[in-house]
């Protein structure tokens, strides 16, 4: 389906509160502050998403899994903390994408993929005309095999309809920013182990090499890598399953913010918080931050 109102058209790292580096390059046409977090039940989790606002204030703010019809979302909260503008798209129990913005969204939109309304990719344009894409990628079940696991069937069916989509609809080379839990890490220093979690869904080759052709037909740039150099390890989700999970730190990346190159220049900073993992109710996922502009 067509995205409504979306119409064809001619730094720094800091986990738990660590220090910054400045960006080199002082190009900036916008200043927006966004964070993706998977927040894993959003009316379970409000009052973190309301300490993450208090010590963030992130300007736009795009959570995956919601696991709420959207007649259940809390507005009224969301409204309190300054975030006035919202495209809710969710579902009793399972997935659900949100985008909240303290300004007005110039336009936006919902998108279905797989003949299914499962609720994982909501777009609004925002101000200085930056198309935002919020993007929650099936997880593919436990088994690597699209013919024995129809979830990883789907997973890979997904990724190759939102890259074709990308590279027949978005070559016009409009600003763009994709954000979300893609529940995929490309790189061996994205996974504790890449030896041992090659044939683990989330890091198996075929399921790389798919988002590396999502990234490379939206024309998108690893916003977070351009801060953190891809020998470095990062991870921005650690299992339920784990006793501590901090101490035997098996973390996988599978949150990402991805920029097209117009807005490279613009990049300031970017976090990724880690201590979060810790808070009461946590998620399993960490918020991840980038702040375009100074």
């Amino acid at each position: 389906m067509q995205a409504p109102g979306l119409p064809p058209r001619p730094g720094a790292v800091v986990s738990g509160g660590g220090t910054s580096l400045p960006r080199t390059d002082n190009r900036a046409t916008v200043k927006v502050r966004l964070v993706t977090w998977n927040i894993n039940s959003i009316r379970l989790r409000i009052d973190n998403v309301r300490r993450l606002v208090t010590e963030w204030a992130p300007d736009v703010l795009c959570l995956q899994e919601t696991k709420t019809p959207d007649e259940f979302f809390p507005r009224e909260a969301f409204e309190a903390l300054g975030y006035r503008h919202m495209l809710v798209h969710g579902m009793k129990g399972y997935n659900g994408v949100a985008i909240l913005s303290r300004a007005p969204f110039q336009s936006s939109g919902i998108r279905a993929w797989c003949k299914r309304a499962d609720c994982r990719h909501a777009v609004a344009e925002l101000p200085g005309g930056i198309e935002l894409h919020n993007i929650y990628v099936p997880a593919g079940g436990d088994l690597p095999d699209p013919d024995a696991n129809p979830k990883f069937a789907h997973k890979l069916q997904f990724l190759d309809e939102v890259t074709a989509w990308f590279a027949a609809e978005r070559q016009d080379g409009r600003p763009m920013v994709a954000v979300g839990d893609l529940n995929i890490a490309p790189l061996e220093t994205d996974v504790w182990s890449h030896k041992q979690l090659l044939t683990v869904v989330s890091h198996t080759p075929v399921e790389v090499e798919r988002l590396s052709r999502l990234q490379r037909a939206g024309g998108f740039v690893d916003a977070v890598r351009h801060f953190v150099p891809p020998e470095e390890r990062l991870y921005t989700w650690w299992s339920y399953r784990a006793r501590d999970w901090s101490a035997s730190n098996r973390g996988r990346r599978l949150d990402h913010v991805w920029v097209t190159p117009s807005l490279v220049g613009a990049l300031d900073e970017t976090r990724v918080y880690r201590d979060s993992r810790s808070w009461n109710k946590a998620s399993d996922h960490v918020p991840v931050m980038v702040a375009i502009g100074s």
